[in-house]
């Protein structure tokens, strides 16, 4: 498994790597085994009337066996078919993380799979949610490069600094909820939590904006007509409680749009309204009109103060195609929103295109980066737009000392040492010693402090989350501190995963042993009578027998069902047995 983990971990980069973990297949219990049998031939029955029609020829076309968890080298193997691989995390990760994982064709699956107990819907993502609800639709090759893209454009949203506030609480929530350990008290404390950062975000973010995008589309997406959708949504997909429920008229469904982008959801919750797109096309028009509005995009003043706000790495890139990455901690503006001036605090880096400039790195501008940004005062055109007889005109060369006046009121004064152009030929750096760096009266670079690097750009025409160049930067994300708790069984949890794996044998070795099966189901009665999926499985080995033992086991489930909790479960379950 480490070599085939190592093949696809190779091709992503080295700061996503940090995320994926090796897949613990062998702590998946029997139980665990059959809570993800009884799902799949539950959905695989419901949802080939009402799912979009890709889904199901998507289950085998993405690896996935309806009786079996898959393990991510077989899926990997098939999904390498479809241009995509797979990778197994440990719970909830970064928004950003998670998309840029898309962006590279990569699924990101959760390694735990739900309890029992919360076998129709978990607010924790796992390998049923991942693996059997976003897998087979990639089978789509219009949806999984709506995937793809929406990956690429998500991830450069910029968050602000409540974005991972609300991350680690909905991380922490369902971790807690997926424990059966956990009290009941602690949980609500945590909700609480949620709930309280949720409203102390007066404004949604960029971030928060297309993970609604997302929310709505990708995990709990209707497809077709507003009177007979079908889902394609892996949220939808992956619960066999919300499938059934969002097909009734309870639901209230509306056309979608970019309106989406400002509807935000309860993930606790069985959602009370949802979007209808007509088809797959129409989602990458949402997205791209959504993009348009991103500060991706547009950059300006507003793109640098989302930046500021979001106290984490961020990018602007200027209209000569110069990019710098690091905090940004000040913008000055020329009083008509208008960049005057840009500062980062800490690590900075400079690049073009994507790839850092040679001696600009993070090393060199280690204690941040500040530049004039806009047109000399008086002068019409812009330094960028200046030929070399221009540039000799204004003084602006090699050796020449000189006091350049900007119209937001930056003044930069000193003696030009050197300067980088672009492909096109445009100046994007000039570097000058014994500098003094001035906005009216304040001073904004000693020239004690060094040579002083300019960028050079008439606008900032992008800003996005992250850095140009990851990989010369020396990007690294910290995988989340708290991890998903292993469940502790008891020793009586044991026994109980024991029973299940020798019935789960008896089924695999197709030799019925109704002695063996017999002993089961006694102990079963006796010492685990609140237990109801084994009595199931034990009911469809020995359907069609007229024995004894068939009459027992089905009488024993009809006397579970009068529990109001578990009875539609149960009911379900034997409507999935074939009847012999």
């Amino acid at each position: 498994m480490k070599s085939k983990s190592n093949k696809i971990t190779a091709k992503l980069p080295k700061h996503l790597q940090s995320f994926v973990i090796p897949q613990p297949y062998e702590e998946y219990t029997a139980q665990n085994q059959a809570v993800w049998r009884y799902v799949m031939r539950k959905n695989v029955k419901y949802l080939s009337k009402v799912a979009h029609k890709s889904y199901l020829d998507g289950l085998e076309k993405a690896g996935i066996s309806i009786d079996v968890i898959p393990r991510m080298q077989g899926m990997n193997r098939i999904l390498k078919k479809l241009g995509w691989s797979a990778v197994s995390v440990d719970g909830f990760i970064p928004p950003n993380a998670f998309m840029e994982f898309q962006a590279y064709n990569t699924l990101v699956i959760a390694a735990d799979i739900r309890t029992i107990d919360h076998l129709e819907y978990t607010p924790a993502p796992d390998i049923i949610h991942e693996a059997a609800g976003h897998a087979p639709i990639i089978a789509n090759a219009e949806y999984a490069e709506y995937l793809r893209r929406f990956g690429e454009i998500g991830s450069k949203a910029i968050s602000s600094s409540k974005d991972y506030e609300l991350y680690e609480a909905i991380r922490h929530l369902s971790i807690l909820k997926e424990n059966p350990n956990i009290s009941k008290k602690d949980i609500a404390k945590a909700d609480k939590k949620v709930a309280e950062v949720t409203e102390s975000m007066t404004e949604l973010s960029e971030m928060a904006k297309i993970r609604n995008l997302h929310w709505w589309t990708v995990e709990y997406g209707l497809i077709g007509t507003l009177q007979k959708p079908k889902i394609y949504g892996a949220g939808l997909l992956s619960s066999i409680g919300e499938s059934k429920w969002c097909m009734s008229k309870k639901v209230k469904k509306t056309p979608y749009s970019i309106v989406a982008a400002a509807t935000n959801f309860d993930i606790t919750k069985p959602q009370p309204h949802l979007f209808v797109t007509p088809n797959f096309a129409h989602l990458s028009f949402v997205l791209e009109e959504f993009a348009n509005k991103m500060a991706l995009r547009k950059g300006g003043l507003n793109g640098v103060k989302q930046l500021i706000g979001s106290k984490n790495l961020g990018t602007i890139e200027l209209s000569t195609g110069i990019q710098i990455s690091g905090v940004f901690s000040r913008v000055i503006d020329n009083g008509s929103l208008k960049i005057a001036y840009i500062q980062t605090t800490g690590a900075t880096a400079l690049a073009y295109k994507n790839q850092e400039l040679i001696g600009h790195g993070k090393e060199y501008h280690s204690e941040g980066f500040g530049s004039a940004v806009g047109k000399l005062k008086g002068i019409n055109i812009a330094i960028e737009d200046m030929s070399p007889t221009d540039l000799d005109a204004y003084g602006i060369f090699e050796g020449k000392k000189v006091k350049l006046n900007f119209e937001g009121g930056i003044q930069v004064n000193g003696e030009i040492i050197t300067g980088k152009r672009n492909l096109q030929g445009k100046i994007i750096l000039i570097s000058f010693k014994n500098c003094t760096v001035t906005y009216h009266d304040e001073i904004l670079f000693k020239p004690e402090w060094g040579i002083y690097d300019m960028a050079v750009g008439k606008e900032v025409v992008s800003a996005y989350s992250g850095v140009s160049d990851p990989e010369n930067f020396g990007l690294t994300f910290d995988p989340p501190k708290e991890k998903t708790h292993k469940i502790s069984y008891s020793l009586k949890d044991k026994q109980l995963h024991g029973l299940y794996n020798e019935v789960r044998k008896i089924r695999e070795n197709k030799s019925i042993n109704n002695y063996i099966l017999e002993e089961i189901f006694n102990t079963l009665k006796s010492d685990f009578h609140t237990d109801w999926l084994l009595p199931l499985e034990i009911a469809e080995l020995v359907n069609g027998q007229s024995s004894q033992l068939e009459k027992e086991v089905r009488n024993y489930l009809e006397i579970l069902a009068k529990n109001k909790e578990i009875s539609h479960l149960i009911k379900d379950g034997l409507s999935m047995i074939i009847v012999k």
